[in-house]
């Protein structure tokens, strides 16, 4: 089962840098890594009059849109729980969120002492790591913003199997 680990923090704390930077040190690994991000208003990617967009407007559940290097997914659909999401993840060998704070998997929270005073996810059994640009005294594995191949050994070996 692929493993998926959310990466949590207050807007503003860095959650999209340090995904962004945990994704090529993975790579560089040779793992596939697959992504969702946590959207809290309506959104559209599909531009309005398009065949795709023509097609989920006129009542399709499941628009795919394919070229040779890309494929896209419109769905109907509402994903709150990121088990129902899986199944479009089943070939990669991880999946990094960012957001999903009140979901129960896994989470490396990202706590910026210039953007609030203390982590979000103290007390959350989920709460796996702290990345952090401070000192902070916490029962749990703590990474500096900078540290992306110690944080990625933490993540290989505590995730994936044989990390």
């Amino acid at each position: 089962m692929t493993p998926i680990i959310s990466i949590v923090g207050k807007s503003g704390s860095g959650k999209t840098t340090l995904i962004e930077k945990i994704i090529r040190e993975l790579k560089q690994r040779g793992y596939r890594v697959g992504t969702i991000k946590h959207i809290f208003h309506k959104f559209e990617i599909d531009k309005k009059g398009k065949d795709s967009w023509r097609h989920m407007e006129a009542g399709a559940d499941t628009v795919v849109v394919a070229s040779r290097d890309k494929i896209a997914m419109f769905k109907a659909d509402s994903c709150e729980d990121l088990d129902r999401l899986k199944i479009y993840f089943q070939d990669m060998d991880i999946v990094l969120t960012e957001g999903f704070k009140e979901d129960k998997k896994p989470k490396i929270e990202v706590f910026r002492s210039s953007v609030h005073k203390e982590p979000l996810c103290l007390g959350d059994g989920s709460l796996k790591a702290i990345v952090t640009d401070t000192k902070i005294d916490i029962d749990l594995p703590v990474f500096g913003l900078e540290d992306i191949k110690e944080l990625a050994d933490f993540i290989t070996e505590t995730f994936l199997p044989g990390g």
